[in-house]
């Protein structure tokens, strides 16, 4: 049978990658980017500037996944992004599926051996919470919610989660409550199972975590974030203000509003309220116009207040933002970004480096008891913090328990 390739991203490399032989017998190109733990078989490749995640299925799953992760990708959902499936592989070897590698993203366990303390294990949930009410919002029934099926980025000191494998994911015309809630049922189960495994294994602080607790708060945040983005609010009709309320309330948790829908009594003395949220990334897209800077949206937000505090610290209110923040990534975001080293610039990305550096100066100005400049707070960090950080752009791979 001759090899075929399908790829909605043509790279003639991935010809030269060994599809004669099995996956787990590759030695060239692979690179050691840390994997999560999987039930099939997965290597990170580099070929050339590119890297890419391959994993060996069963043929029929390897196109119903490429499929599924393009559809997530026109819904600009957070997966990650399918590169081809390579099927016909000699001597009756299974397809591939190959994903671009998703760069500063790390697997759970990286995290806990990377130093993740219980006290961020919050953090960790939330950002799994709010992939899964996306991918809910979206009708996306996910089949088998899991840290180990998500990666990880660093957002302003929380994280951001991924979709990594949807071998299991179906989009539905509409998602009923009783499948979404199997969802989350599904999820605590496997949660619970792999904090108990990283407890055993004594994966970073691991044994200080109570996977009890944990599952408790996915199944709060959950119905909590879920109510906030989807319930009906009911209020008078002298109280209209809430409307704007609502809308900020949404967009301050970085959720776009597509439309509202307003519904008076007969009397209308009485109007009920239902917003149709479109996506997360409020604040990344309102950055991104700006200045062009690509972030995760917590980490827009600070970069977006740190604006906000130039133009204020310099009287610039009279000036159109795009101005100012032009100004800003000349005088701040450029001068920052340069004082780091190239040899240090895998270890987290710019915009992270520079939330932890407006963290650093709080301490330093703390310490000192006056106010600390960006620049001498971002001299100090590279030099006593970035320094020690671990590489996360290139790290070595997770190695199973056992």
């Amino acid at each position: 049978m001759a090899l075929r390739i399908v790829a909605n991203r043509p790279d003639p490399a991935i010809l030269t990658l060994p599809w004669d032989t099995a996956l787990e017998d590759w030695t060239e190109h692979v690179v050691p980017l840390p994997r999560g733990l999987s039930r099939h078989i997965v290597r990170i490749v580099r070929l050339g500037e590119r890297v890419y995640a391959v994993k060996e299925t069963q043929e029929e799953i390897a196109f119903r996944e490429y499929r599924l992760l393009r559809d997530l990708q026109r819904m600009q959902l957070p997966a990650v992004v399918p590169q081809a499936v390579v099927a016909g592989r000699p001597d009756d070897l299974p397809a591939a599926l190959v994903t671009q590698h998703l760069r500063f993203s790390l697997p759970y366990r990286s995290l806990f051996e990377h130093g993740l303390s219980p006290d961020q294990v919050p953090s960790l949930i939330d950002a799994l919470v709010v992939l899964l009410v996306r991918l809910h919002l979206a009708d996306f029934y996910w089949g088998d919610v899991s840290l180990s099926n998500v990666l990880f980025r660093r957002d302003a000191g929380g994280f951001a989660a991924y979709l990594v494998d949807a071998e299991t994911g179906e989009l539905r015309q509409s998602l009923s409550r009783q499948m979404r809630e199997y969802d989350v049922t599904v999820g605590t189960e496997n949660v619970y199972a792999e904090l108990m495994d990283v407890m055993a294994s004594g994966a970073g602080e691991g044994s200080e975590i109570d996977p009890g607790a944990v599952i408790d708060l996915l199944q709060t945040r959950y119905e909590q974030l879920w109510n906030e983005l989807t319930a009906a609010e009911t209020f008078s009709a002298d109280e209209s203000w809430r409307v704007e309320q609502r809308i900020e309330r949404l967009n301050d948790m970085g959720f776009d509003v597509e439309e509202i829908d307003i519904v008076t009594d007969i009397d209308g003395d009485e109007m009920r309220l239902q917003p149709r949220v479109v996506e997360l990334g409020h604040h990344a897209r309102e950055l991104q116009n700006l200045t062009g800077i690509v972030a995760e949206d917590a980490q827009a937000r600070r970069l977006l207040n740190d604006i906000a505090a130039y133009t204020s610290s310099r009287d610039l209110g009279r000036l159109d933002r795009e101005i100012v923040a032009q100004r800003w990534l000349r005088e701040t975001w450029e001068p920052l970004q340069a004082l780091v080293p190239a040899e240090q610039r895998g270890k987290l990305e710019p915009a992270e480096i520079f939330h932890e550096v407006l963290v650093h100066r709080w301490f330093l100005s703390e310490q000192a008891g006056r106010s600390v400049k960006l620049l001498d707070a971002a001299r100090s960090y590279v030099a006593s913090v970035l320094a020690e950080k671990p590489e996360e752009a290139v790290a070595a791979p997770v190695t199973p328990p056992g």
